[in-house]
C-alpha cells in the first residue's frame, strides 16, 4: 500500500505562485511514475505533469508548460508542483498520483493506481 500525502495548496492571487508538495510513504515503487493532476468542479480530471522516476524525464501538459515545474526529492520519495504565473482557470483540487505499473509517461487518470487526498488551489482575479 502507497499512501500519498499532499500540502501546499491555498488561496493567491493571480499572477502569484503556489508550490504543492506530494509525499509518498508505505511501500513506494522506486521506478515508477508520478504525476499532477487537477479536478475543477463539473470538469474530468486534467493531466497536468508527470516524472519518470528511474531517470527524472518530466512531461507537460500544454496548459502548464512554461509556467509550472516538476521536480523530486528521491531521497524523501517527494515530489513537488512550482506553479507560477496562476490564473483563475488554474482554480482546481490539486492530486498527486503513482502508477505502479508504469515506467514511461502517461497523461491517463486510469493508468495512477494511488492518489493523494487532493488540495484546494483558488486563484482569485
Amino acid at each position: 500500500q502507497v499512501q500519498l500525502l499532499e500540502s501546499g495548496g491555498g488561496l493567491v492571487q493571480a499572477g502569484g505562485s503556489l508550490r504543492l508538495s506530494c509525499a509518498a510513504s508505505g511501500r513506494t515503487f522506486s521506478s515508477s511514475t508520478m504525476g499532477w493532476f487537477r479536478q475543477a468542479p463539473g470538469k474530468e480530471r486534467e493531466f497536468l505533469t508527470c516524472i519518470t522516476w528511474s531517470n527524472g524525464f518530466t512531461y507537460y501538459a500544454d496548459s502548464v508548460k512554461g509556467r509550472f515545474t516538476l521536480s523530486r526529492d528521491t531521497a524523501k520519495n517527494t515530489i513537488y508542483l512550482q506553479m507560477n504565473s496562476l490564473k483563475p482557470e488554474d482554480t482546481a483540487v490539486y492530486y498527486c498520483a503513482v502508477g505502479r505499473q508504469l515506467r514511461i509517461v502517461s497523461t491517463s487518470p486510469s493508468q495512477y493506481d494511488y492518489w493523494g487526498q487532493g488540495t484546494q488551489v483558488t486563484v482569485s482575479s
